[in-house]
C-alpha cells in the first residue's frame, strides 16, 4: 500500500533515464519502499540543503535525495547521482 506518492524532479529524471537496467531497477526498488516507508533504518538526515529538510539513501554507489511532504502526503525525489555529484 503506498503512503506517499514519489514525484521526480527534471534533474532525477533525466539522471534515472541515462541508467542501465540493472540500477534503473533498484533505484526504482528503492524509491517504491520508500513510498511505503519515507524514514526507513538506513536513512540520513542532509544538512544544508536549499529547498528545505532533505534526507537521502544509499542505492549502491549512488544516492537518492528526498524531501517528504505531509499535505498531501507525497515524496519528492529532488536528486539521483553518484555520491560525489549528488551533494553539489
Amino acid at each position: 500500500m503506498v503512503l506517499f506518492q514519489a514525484e521526480f524532479s527534471t534533474r532525477a529524471n533525466k539522471h534515472i533515464k541515462k541508467l542501465d537496467k540493472l540500477m534503473k531497477k533498484r533505484i526504482k526498488d528503492k524509491i517504491d519502499n520508500l513510498e511505503e516507508d519515507p524514514f526507513p533504518k538506513e536513512v540520513e538526515r542532509v544538512q544544508d540543503f536549499e529547498h528545505g529538510k532533505a534526507f537521502r539513501v544509499r542505492v549502491g554507489n549512488h544516492r537518492i535525495l528526498y524531501l517528504v511532504e505531509y499535505n498531501p502526503n507525497r515524496l519528492i525525489i529532488a536528486k539521483v547521482d553518484k555520491r560525489p555529484r549528488v551533494y553539489q
